[in-house]
C-alpha cells in the first residue's frame, strides 16, 4: 500500500488537491445560498379566515429582516376599464379587537395595538414573521367600485358591468436597500359561487425584486407622491 502511494505520489497529490477544491466550492456555494436567502425579501399576500370574497387580505413578512410597508395598491379589472386606488389607509371595517398581528391575541385593544393598526394606516414597519390584514376583499372591491363610480348591489356590479379580477400590489423598503421591493398577487372573481367567489390566479405571490421592476416601483412611488389618490385608468 505504502509502496503504491510512493510510486503514485504525484497522482495522489493532484487528486487530493482536486477533492479539496471540490469541498471548498461546495462549502462556498452553501454559504452563498444561505447569505442570498437571508438577504432575499419574501412577502406573501393570502386570504385569511375565509375562502370567499369576505376573506381578509393578509400581508405576511417572511423575510429575514423587517420591511417598511410604504404603499398598498389595489387594482380592479372590469369590463369598463381598470380602477386603481392606493388603499394604504384602512377603512376600519373591522374592530381593532379583531386584529391579530403575528400571533397576538384576538382581544388586543386599540391602545395596545401596534402603530400600524392604531393610526388607521397600513404604512409602517412589519417585523419578520408578522402579518397584517388590509380589510376584506369584499370591502376592497366595494371601495374600488365606489372610486370608479360603479353602482353595486352587494358585491355584484349593476348596469352590465363585469368584474374580472382584483390585484393587490405592495411596495416596501427592505432593510438598508436603496431601491424599493414589491409583491403582487391577482385574484379572479367567480360569479357562479354564492355571493361572489374569489380565487387566486397563481399559487404563490409574485416577487417584484429585479432591477427593472424596482426602478418601475420608484416611478410609481413618485406618481403616488404627486397625487392625493389614484384616478381610474
Amino acid at each position: 500500500m505504502f509502496d503504491w502511494v510512493n510510486q503514485h505520489g504525484d497522482t495522489v497529490s493532484v487528486l487530493t488537491d482536486i477533492g479539496t477544491l471540490i469541498v471548498w466550492v461546495v462549502y462556498a456555494q452553501l454559504l452563498y445560498f444561505s447569505f442570498r436567502r437571508q438577504r432575499r425579501p419574501r412577502l406573501l399576500i393570502n386570504r385569511g379566515r375565509k375562502k370567499d370574497i369576505d376573506a381578509l387580505c393578509i400581508i405576511s413578512n417572511m423575510s429575514a429582516e423587517p420591511v417598511f410597508l410604504q404603499h398598498v395598491i389595489a387594482e380592479l379589472k372590469t369590463s369598463h376599464g381598470i380602477v386603481r386606488v392606493d388603499v394604504t389607509d384602512r377603512t376600519d371595517t373591522f374592530s381593532e379587537g379583531s386584529e391579530t398581528q403575528g400571533g397576538e391575541s384576538a382581544g388586543t385593544t386599540a391602545a395596545d395595538a401596534p402603530p400600524i393598526v392604531r393610526d388607521g394606516s397600513h404604512q409602517g414597519p412589519l417585523e419578520p414573521g408578522k402579518f397584517v390584514h388590509i380589510d376584506s376583499f369584499g370591502e376592497l372591491t366595494q371601495r374600488l367600485a365606489r372610486h370608479g363610480g360603479f353602482e353595486m348591489q352587494g358585491y355584484q356590479p349593476r348596469q352590465g358591468v363585469i368584474f374580472h379580477s382584483l390585484s393587490i400590489r405592495i411596495i416596501c423598503i427592505y432593510g438598508s436597500e436603496d431601491l424599493p421591493i414589491g409583491a403582487e398577487r391577482c385574484f379572479e372573481f367567480i360569479d357562479h359561487q354564492p355571493g361572489c367567489g374569489l380565487v387566486p390566479v397563481t399559487w404563490d405571490t409574485k416577487r417584484l425584486a429585479s432591477s427593472w421592476q424596482r426602478r418601475r416601483l420608484c416611478k410609481e412611488i413618485k406618481q403616488l407622491n404627486n397625487k392625493d389618490d389614484l384616478s381610474p385608468l
